[in-house]
């Protein structure tokens, strides 16, 4: 990408084998012009084209026109504000669970962990599954579809999606999926017989959601969402958790300014989650942070938009049929828009209102990601905790470098990290 951007400018297109020209843009203006144009010209479901083998043909990012919105309306309610907090709790739990396992004075990755965590938050406040036999099949199930979906993007292309016999990805991919649909199948009867008013978790509300016309959501709608939502709010905000703790180590200083801000206005956190919500909202230079990693380390590097028309966006005259790509990655180390782009600056977030046309590592537009300020609030928990518990120095061996797990960007290696003994004692007093 940036090898392109570099010979041909803010637009460029790349042709891939198989797949309509692809159109490349990192100007503001041009960014604003496609997330602000007419959606029904400007289809991003039909760009997701390549997801619909692992979210399946009703997921929300497949969807366009009167099918989107009305999915778009039904899952809005699960994720907003004061629903969300209602998790802080849980996610408290499962991270700070996971704190107490990892290992002391020992290289470890990072990246395994936060996936750990982040499949835990995913099927106890989504799929509202509690500990016992369903989760542990479940869990199993997730991580090992999630390994073999993410082990290379080819398995993202049609013709290779192919059984060619009992040891290729494709033949146990079908298999876990198969079982997966059985319990995910079996958890939305067991919703419709149980009393809803009851539940808090994701799947119980879009079981009871009913659109404009008073009619439900069916099962196999359901069943794509709460798939798109483990894919997306799991592998995703975990990735994002790793990069995080790999920009903190190495830079002290915004380490020592978070872990300071956490401590200022948590403390040891023995006064429980009660206020959770109001003390996470309070973290002002972590959300930052959280932020410029994104800027730097954005999970997807784009978002597409199919073109149904013929259109033209900046200087360029498009052909109906091609598809037009916000560049995440190009438009946030843009030296235009970031002074320095390649710095890690925290303070560049700190209370500024960012433009959503040079900073946008959840999308825009109308697709902008449901679940951002949910996954937002979870990476803060998870950070904060972490702040205030452990002590994690790098593996001086390592270096890190990008590598593509399925669509997502990930530190290699699932970043190797230490944890120093001191914090043992330092934080024995946290509970």
């Amino acid at each position: 990408m940036q090898g392109c951007a570099e010979a041909y400018g803010d637009a460029f297109t790349i042709r891939l084998i198989g797949a309509p020209p692809l159109v490349f843009f990192s100007q503001p203006a041009a960014i604003k012009e496609i997330f602000t144009g007419d959606h029904e010209t400007l289809r991003a479901g039909r760009g997701n084209e390549i997801l619909r083998p692992v979210f399946g043909p009703n997921s929300v990012l497949l969807l366009d026109g009167a099918r989107h919105r009305r999915e778009r309306k039904l899952l809005m309610p699960p994720f907003h504000g004061e629903r969300m907090r209602l998790y802080g709790g849980i996610m408290r739990e499962i991270v700070d669970r996971s704190i107490d396992d990892w290992p002391v004075e020992h290289v470890f990755p990072i990246h395994k962990h936060m996936q750990q965590i982040t499949l835990d938050i995913i099927l106890r406040t989504v799929f509202g599954v509690d500990e016992g036999e369903m989760l542990s099949r479940l869990r199993v199930l997730l991580v090992e579809f999630l390994r073999l979906v993410g082990s290379s993007p080819l398995l993202l292309i049609r013709r290779l999606q192919v059984n060619l016999g009992p040891f290729t990805a494709w033949k146990r991919i079908g298999e876990l999926g198969r079982e997966i649909n059985r319990l995910l199948y079996d958890e939305i009867a067991r919703r419709k017989t149980a009393d809803l008013e009851e539940r808090t978790d994701i799947m119980a509300m879009l079981v009871a959601a009913r659109d404009e016309d008073g009619q439900p959501m069916t099962d196999d709608e359901i069943r794509d969402e709460m798939i798109t939502m483990l894919v997306a709010g799991h592998e995703t905000t975990a990735t994002s958790l790793s990069w995080a703790v790999h920009r903190l180590l190495q830079n002290p200083d915004v380490l020592a300014t978070a872990q300071a801000e956490v401590a200022s206005v948590i403390g040891n956190g023995s006064q429980g989650s009660e206020h959770m919500a109001e003390q996470i909202a309070e973290l002002s230079y972590l959300d930052a942070v959280i932020k410029e990693t994104a800027r730097l380390d954005p999970i997807l590097p784009i978002v597409t938009r199919y073109l149904e028309t013929p259109m033209r966006i900046g200087d360029c005259d498009l052909p109906a049929g091609c598809v037009v790509s916000p560049c995440i990655y190009l438009t946030h180390r843009r030296s235009d828009v970031w002074p320095e782009p390649e710095a890690f600056k925290p303070e560049r977030f700190v209370d500024r209102r960012v433009d959503p046309y040079t900073f946008f590592p959840f999308g825009g537009g109308l697709r902008h990601c449901l679940g951002a300020a949910f996954a937002t609030y979870e990476m803060k928990i998870v950070l904060a905790r972490m702040l205030l518990r452990v002590v994690l120095r790098p593996d001086p061996s390592y270096t890190v470098r990008v590598v593509r797990r399925s669509i997502t960007f990930a530190p290699s290696g699932g970043l190797p990290v230490i944890r120093t003994a001191s914090d043992l004692q330092e934080h024995a007093g946290v509970v």
